[in-house]
């Protein structure tokens, strides 16, 4: 006797209610700075997994990706950044922890975390 066939459930699209809902419930959760660390936004690549970013504080750093992170952290030219300054040398270096994605600096700018950003990109 044949296997009877297996019917599946098709998945009904989601309404723009459901959709805004799942959205904000994947950036309910987002890694702040801790005291030491800054935010940033990466101006220039350097070559060698460094880059020129330009840091909430005031400060422009060279910082780099360590090698822990060098093969999962992709950081473009513009990308939000968390840096962490180095201890000798904490106003010129230090190293990038965290990468934000599109829709967690679209929520960061909504609830003013990038102000400071704002008001030095006017010029």
């Amino acid at each position: 006797m044949p296997a009877p066939k297996r019917t599946f459930k098709k998945k009904t699209p989601l309404t723009p209610e459901e959709l805004a809902q799942r959205a904000q419930s994947e950036i309910s959760r987002i890694k702040l700075p801790w005291k030491g660390q800054s935010l940033g936004i990466v101006e220039q690549r350097l070559g060698g997994s460094r880059m020129r970013i330009r840091c909430l504080d005031g400060h422009t750093r060279i910082c780099r990706i360590p090698g822990r992170f060098k093969r999962s952290l992709w950081v473009r030219e513009g990308n939000i950044v968390i840096v962490e300054p180095w201890e000798l040398g904490g106003d010129e270096k230090g190293d990038v922890v965290y990468k934000y994605t599109n829709a967690q600096t679209g929520f960061l700018k909504r609830n003013g975390h990038l102000k400071a950003l704002e008001e030095t990109e006017e010029f």
